[in-house]
């Protein structure tokens, strides 16, 4: 569904009062996240929006339990040791869970990070989106790395958004926003794709002219609006309208949603997964992670996604059985696939959770909240793989050597797109430069 409206009654308002009257909106598509805001200053500025460095963020929602994955405890006490033994990767010294077999026999291309801390422990993807705590925010937020990069660097191509977020919300659970784009506006926003919207990007026998029509009614009437308003929405929603324009009359962004172009062979080689919701509501969609390699190919800077639900209170065994050899096959089909296209210098991935498990199993088999510690993992981006960082102790409940934060896997991440976290700045809402990082934080020196 197209719908171009130039109506004024019965639309609603925004919350300052702005009717939401002569925009596009593109099926399910929603309002954030299509940017060109950046887009006249980048031609403008020699060697901006150039480059196409990116990440790939994938979340998992819950808590992974970080002692039955990458931290097996063989010497701690039954009720803590779980059910799994480790085997050992094609690096000398590194033993990982039995059921990441795939992962075992190239984990020269990971790196384990045994110890990260400092979770504040809500259930929310903000820390792994933005590096910082959500506690004591500026006005509006803090912006996730792909805002920050959309804001930076501006789109790769006129017609591809900088930022995706394929995480979904369905179910009962309410997903915390992986693209929230904070004291950016929205024009720097995750896109979010649905299953209606991705059918939307087309123009369905619209014919360019009328579409121009269109395009001229709507720059009209957001002169007059600009003139009220004093917020930067508007500025946003012309940057949206103006990118939808781009993406309506070229089909490419349709196009690498499309997995259906891919060789049958390597989408068994992702897995499907599932769309059937778990208890927690939460779909299982190894597409996804094809999705985000097609996606980095053709010019997105940042894809965030979600992948099943880890708030294993009980169960933790027979659940882990089941969504570890998916999270095995999607995670490494994503990074062989980036090896094999000469994607991996360009591309950084990471994989994580908002915190990690309890050291000891509780009477329902599971593993409740752990703030304390938990772990990830790092992949491509032109960094120095397989090794492991950081070490917690016998229990696996608190870090005892290298603890690392979620700053520090953030300014990693910009160092390896090319950003200097700590001299590039970006004003807030009160006009006040903010860094990337926080307190001066650098990059993991192991992995540069």
């Amino acid at each position: 569904m197209l719908k171009i409206s130039a109506g004024s009654r019965g639309c609603g308002e925004f919350c300052d009062g702005i009717a939401r009257r002569d925009f596009i909106r593109i099926g399910a598509m929603g309002v954030g996240g299509l940017t060109m805001a950046n887009l006249l200053e980048a031609e403008a500025k020699a060697g901006i929006g150039s480059s196409h460095k990116a990440v790939i963020n994938i979340f998992l929602p819950g808590g992974p339990p970080h002692q039955d994955m990458f931290d097996l405890k063989l010497d701690a006490p039954r009720e803590i040791r779980g059910e799994f033994k480790p085997i050992s990767t094609n690096v000398p010294g590194l033993q990982i869970c039995e059921e990441f077999p795939r992962m075992a026999r190239m984990m020269d291309k990971f790196t384990v990070i045994r110890s990260i801390v400092g979770a504040t422990g809500g259930h929310d993807a903000e820390q792994c989106m933005t590096g910082r705590s959500p506690r004591n925010q500026p006005p509006g937020g803090w912006p996730s790395i792909g805002s920050i990069l959309s804001k930076l660097k501006g789109p790769v191509k006129p017609d591809m958004p900088p930022f995706i977020g394929l995480s979904p919300k369905t179910g009962h659970i309410q997903w915390s926003d992986p693209g929230k784009a904070g004291f950016l506006g929205p024009a720097h926003a995750a896109f979010k794709p649905s299953a209606e919207g991705k059918e939307d990007m087309r123009l369905n026998g619209i014919t360019l002219e009328r579409l121009d029509d269109r395009r001229k009614l709507l720059q009209s009437f957001d002169q007059l609006r600009r003139d009220v308003d004093n917020s930067g929405l508007i500025e946003g929603m012309d940057a949206y309208n103006r990118q939808a324009f781009g993406m309506l009359t070229s089909g490419k962004l349709a196009e690498a949603l499309d997995i259906g172009k891919e060789d049958v062979k390597l989408r068994d080689r992702y897995g499907r997964g599932t769309a059937k919701l778990t208890a927690d509501g939460a779909p299982k969609l190894l597409d996804h992670f094809l999705l985000a390699r097609r996606l980095v190919e053709v010019g997105v800077r940042c894809v965030s996604l979600s992948f099943s639900r880890w708030d294993w209170h009980g169960g933790n065994f027979n659940r882990a059985r089941q969504d570890f050899p998916m999270l095995d096959q999607g995670l490494t089909a994503l990074v062989e696939d980036l090896h094999q296209r000469g994607l991996d210098k360009d591309v950084a991935v990471v994989c994580w959770g908002e915190f990690g498990r309890t050291p000891t199993i509780n009477k329902d088999a599971g593993r409740d909240h752990w703030p304390r510690v938990s772990c990830g993992l790092l992949a491509c981006g032109g960094l120095n793989h397989g090794q492991v960082i950081g070490a917690t102790d016998r229990l696996g409940g608190e870090a005892s050597d290298r603890p690392v934060t979620f700053a520090e896997v953030h300014a990693t991440l910009y160092h390896a797109l090319g950003i200097d976290p700590n001299t590039t700045t970006l004003d807030d809402l009160n006009g006040r430069p903010r860094y990337l990082v926080e307190n001066n934080t650098q990059p993991l020196h192991e992995v540069i």
